[in-house]
């Protein structure tokens, strides 16, 4: 059997046949396939994969294909339907060109060894990209060692520090509590009494709800997450290169 054949076969019967077996769930439900023709279509593969392996690593790579496509077209929806909100966000946490033709929005947790690898490359991006708007947007994903830390960071930008704190924050290899954290506000100048409650407060509350609602309405997965304008969303950490990549093609 040739390897288009076979993929028409794998499509078509995606989802309901593991190889060894038979898993019927679909088929009963759209009765699609007799248990004749299921059965000839198990031994069509198996005769195919014997006679060519390569059509099973093929066909995984298309569906993961497929899958990875499906993903960005839902996060694109999202950030299409909720860009003016997306690029709304205080000007502590707005990099680079406040008024650049190109916006680039970076999801983050203060905690992710991803992002602070991100640091030095974003900053190199914007020394040579003047046009380029970045928003940082805190998104506290880790469990509470990153609450606690981006509370610090959004109490810290209420009286003018949120740059400080949070280069403090994501250079510092120590596990944060309290203690330490307040220990880098007192080198700030930060007015501590102000800023305990501050972190504990309604206004930093609310500035992580909304962060954390717009990385939902994308779809999220992971930090670091960039969205370039409405044209396209890149999960995970990658290299300045495949960054300026992307860039070109926005522009």
């Amino acid at each position: 059997m040739k390897r288009l054949t076979f993929f028409s076969v794998l499509t078509a019967f995606c989802g309901t046949v593991l190889v060894g077996g038979v898993h019927t769930a679909r088929a009963e439900e759209t009765h699609h396939f007799t248990q004749q023709e299921q059965a000839e279509i198990v031994q069509i593969m198996h005769k195919a994969l014997k006679d060519d392996p390569q059509i099973l690593v093929d066909a995984i790579q298309s569906l993961r294909q497929k899958a990875t496509e499906q993903t960005q077209t839902q996060s694109l929806n999202g950030v299409k339907a909720h860009y003016t909100e997306l690029e709304t966000a205080p000007a502590y946490a707005i990099k680079g060109n406040p008024h650049g033709k190109v916006t680039i929005i970076e999801f983050l947790d203060p905690r992710c060894g991803y992002c602070r690898r991100m640091m030095p490359v974003l900053d190199e991006l914007l020394k040579r990209h003047h046009d380029v708007r970045l928003i940082e947007k805190i998104v506290p994903v880790l469990g509470p060692d990153s609450l606690l830390a981006s509370q610090a960071i959004l109490a810290a930008a209420l009286q003018g520090h949120y740059e400080e704190m949070r280069l403090a924050l994501m250079n510092d290899a120590a596990k944060p509590d309290q203690d330490r954290i307040e220990d880098f506000a007192k080198k700030q100048g930060l007015d501590l009494d102000r800023f305990r409650q501050d972190m504990k407060g309604a206004a930093v509350k609310a500035l992580i709800a909304v962060n954390v609602g717009q990385a939902q309405s994308i779809g999220l997965d992971g930090t670091p997450t960039f969205v370039f304008g409405q044209s396209a969303v890149i999960p995970g950490a990658i290299s300045l290169e495949q960054m300026e990549q992307v860039l070109g093609k926005v522009h």
